[in-house]
């Protein structure tokens, strides 16, 4: 740790009951938005976005959970200031959470709009929920490119379709153990 304000900043990240907690040496203790956070976050946005306010009934009903375990991430997201809750009233996003709940719906159309770019790819739900959550603000950003790119000119993506591999990727490998093997087309 630096004691000089132009060092490098410790960073502590500590995960208690479900939830992390970042803090450094000038930050204060701030929550960091788990998975299930995060999806949690996006519907609430999606239904505000949809019918201007969000109850706990309508997020239980949009994910098909018990209503005790969104009360529990209502509280979560409370504490973390995304969104304010005063119980047995509607649900409102704070700005901090207007902002995350916008990128969060972002994130996820866009990374199926790239996914459905290839014709290869199937059952592109599951395979963004997939890989959502590791995906930086940066890496979006050029993932949205991308789409850009390829989405300006069709013979992109055809082009790109008909690239030979490369000799060291392992595609006539057998790798049906895999996770994500459950994505391929059956047959």
């Amino acid at each position: 740790m630096s004691t000089s304000g132009s060092g490098p900043k410790t960073l502590c990240v500590r995960v208690h009951a479900g939830v992390s907690y970042l803090w450094g040496d000038s930050m204060s203790k701030e929550k960091l938005l788990t998975e299930s956070m995060e999806d949690y976050l996006e519907m609430f946005f999606r239904i505000v976005s949809k019918q201007g306010y969000i109850r706990p009934v309508d997020l239980s009903k949009a994910i098909n959970v018990k209503p005790s375990s969104v009360t529990r991430m209502i509280q979560k997201l409370d504490e973390a200031g995304f969104i304010k809750y005063e119980k047995y009233r509607n649900i409102a996003l704070t700005d901090k959470g207007l902002i995350y709940g916008n990128f969060l719906v972002w994130r996820d159309e866009k990374l199926k709009e790239f996914f459905r770019l290839s014709k290869e790819n199937v059952k592109v739900e599951e395979q963004v929920e997939g890989v959502e959550h590791y995906i930086t603000p940066v890496t979006m950003g050029f993932i949205h490119k991308l789409i850009i790119y390829f989405s300006s000119d069709p013979d992109r993506v055809r082009e790109l379709e008909n690239v030979q591999r490369q000799s060291d990727y392992p595609g006539q490998e057998d790798l049906r153990y895999l996770r994500a093997w459950l994505f391929q087309h059956s047959g």
